[in-house]
């Protein structure tokens, strides 16, 4: 698996300080966003994440390039539905040179299951061959692609999406590929919005966990 930040608000912090600043200052927000002191957007930013007033934090995006990734993991992640995706598409990419896969630990832990799970690849991946050799267009041949082909797919969440996705998909309850992706996300955007993000993460990190008789009983150290 390999996630990239593409591209994000340049000083986020300082742009969501300076939306929350503009509803009672009698300036513009381009010159609040130059003259604004690190004291004043550190306080002004303390003020909105202690309210809970987070429509601000919708006024910073981050942009992520995901890699190595199953189909599996894609289909909860467009669940979030207050972002935008754009995924290779099955249609148009022909896997000629054979499905690559993303095999879970606990298959490549047992010889039997791996067995198995590599023979059940090995079908599909020469039934769907044999239909493109057929004349089939690679979008019905596609059907016969298993959850575990590997795929490519870029993501923009803004600030406050990304906030509730980590606290939904780094719970140790999450699925073990979401939550792996969803905590290397957090490492990259931690050090652009600290203030941001310093809590960002499963739930338990910011206060008591929230799954009752379903928690994990393995809870992250208090941030």
């Amino acid at each position: 698996m390999n996630v990239e930040l593409l591209y994000c608000t340049p000083d986020p912090e300082r742009a969501i300080a300076t939306a929350a600043r503009l509803c009672y200052a009698p300036v513009g927000a381009s010159e609040l966003m130059e003259t604004m002191t690190e004291a004043q957007v550190d306080k002004v930013l303390n003020t909105i994440l202690g309210s809970g007033h987070f429509s601000t934090l919708e006024h910073a995006s981050f942009t992520f390039a995901i890699d190595g990734v199953s189909r599996a993991l894609t289909h909860q992640l467009v669940r979030h539905r207050l972002a935008s995706y754009n995924q290779q598409s099955q249609r148009y990419v022909k896997y000629n040179d054979g499905i690559e896969t993303i095999k879970p630990a606990s298959v490549k832990e047992n010889p039997q299951a791996e067995a198995v799970f590599d023979q059940a690849i090995s079908a599909a991946t020469d039934a769907y061959k044999k239909l493109l050799d057929m004349g089939i267009p690679a979008e019905d041949a596609r059907f016969l692609l298993p959850n575990a082909a590997e795929t490519k797919i870029v993501v923009t969440m803004n600030a406050r999406e990304l906030l509730h996705f980590f606290n939904h998909r780094c719970c140790n309850r999450a699925q073990w590929e979401i939550r792996e992706m969803a905590w290397k996300m957090v490492e990259l955007v931690k050090p652009l919005a600290p203030r941001v993000f310093a809590k960002a993460g499963a739930p338990c990190i910011a206060g008591p966990c929230p799954e009752g008789k379903m928690a994990c009983g393995n809870p992250y150290p208090r941030a």
